[in-house]
């Protein structure tokens, strides 16, 4: 079965054509980074107009590069929750009517379960359940995931995503849009035993698993020489900023991750979402010899298609589908919230 995907939650314009859940036959992705750089962030307005510019360029170039005919398509699938509003409804939209004018069935998908598929679209696709790590500039969850369309929250973050902290600091420091990646490469110059930031004290009862960031942020962008270490006095470089940034930021996550693998019995973790892509939290998981982290390439680890297809097969071949009434939604729902 051949499954086109659609991906337009936030500021990627992106489809994919994708054989049987796991075979990728193209992956398109055009990004409206440019575009948002001059605000140092998304504008919602913005990124929904150029969806509408570019998603049937986008889409006929997928299908191009897959070597497809639009005859050629089984099944469509385009991401409906959560993510902006008007984003989301370009992709749904558009996927909604290819589905109707080809009589072929429709999807419409959930974006974070379609980021905990993508390592599934890798040769060793993890076997369930595992513990599933979600970390983007709009999500922070840890999860245990028993199937492809079960997933119950275990941990998520109180008040900031991981990713959007990364943003903040990146654009305090003028390190450069998207903060992530440009964090991630200034860290690589710099000193992480500078500053020694603070890490929120959530260890008991209902929040074990859960993460906080603002505290974090504010010690980094109001209170920096409160946490610089004694002894390593003189002016400020932006690259040790952002490697003790980065190590704390990283650290916070994998205390939460590392308790919710011990409590569970679960030593598989699969990764997903951009932040994801980050060569210190791979570099922190690959250490752990009692745990086996999975993460998808790179490409797959940012908002792309082939996740939307590929999540989309395993509906279709168990015989499920979305009416054409299905709406968009910007928020997260129905994942059930459990503590071991």
């Amino acid at each position: 079965m051949t499954v086109l995907g659609i991906e337009t939650s936030c500021d990627e314009c992106a489809a994919a054509v994708v054989k049987d859940g796991k075979t990728i036959l193209s992956n398109v992705v055009a990004t409206q980074i440019p575009v948002h750089r001059e605000f140092s962030g998304v504008v919602p307005e913005i990124a929904s107009r150029k969806h509408t510019e570019w998603i049937y360029g986008v889409v006929e170039e997928s299908l191009s590069r897959a070597g497809v005919a639009v005859r050629d398509i089984d099944g469509v699938a385009a991401t409906a929750r959560p993510g902006l509003l008007g984003s989301l409804l370009v992709g749904l939209t558009f996927a909604k009517a290819f589905a109707w004018a080809r009589r072929i069935p429709f999807l419409a998908c959930d974006h974070i379960l379609a980021h905990l598929y993508a390592a599934h679209l890798c040769e060793n696709s993890p076997a369930y359940p595992y513990i599933g790590l979600l970390v983007s500039g709009g999500h922070t969850i840890i999860c245990r995931v028993n199937g492809f369309d079960a997933m119950e929250v275990l941990g998520t973050t109180i008040d900031d995503a991981a990713g959007e902290a990364f943003d903040k600091i990146a654009k305090r420091y003028a390190l450069g849009y998207p903060g992530g990646v440009h964090i991630d490469e200034a860290a690589k110059d710099g000193d992480d035993s500078i500053f020694a930031f603070p890490m929120p004290s959530l260890r008991k009862g209902e929040h074990r698993y859960d993460v906080s960031y603002s505290g974090l942020k504010t010690a980094v962008v109001n209170q920096l020489e409160q946490f610089r270490k004694k002894g390593r006095a003189g002016e400020v470089n932006p690259s040790d900023i952002a490697a003790s940034f980065q190590k704390t930021a990283v650290e916070i996550l994998l205390r939460a991750l590392f308790r919710a693998s011990r409590d569970s019995g679960i030593n598989v973790v699969v990764s997903g979402g951009g932040v994801a892509a980050n060569s210190y939290l791979r570099s922190r998981l690959a250490e752990r010899k009692d745990i086996k982290c999975v993460f998808p390439p790179k490409e797959l680890c940012g908002d792309n298609g082939a996740m939307v297809a590929g999540l989309a097969y395993r509906y279709f071949e168990r015989g499920d589908s979305s009416p054409l009434s299905a709406d968009a939604s910007a928020r997260v729902k129905g994942f059930k919230r459990r503590y071991p």
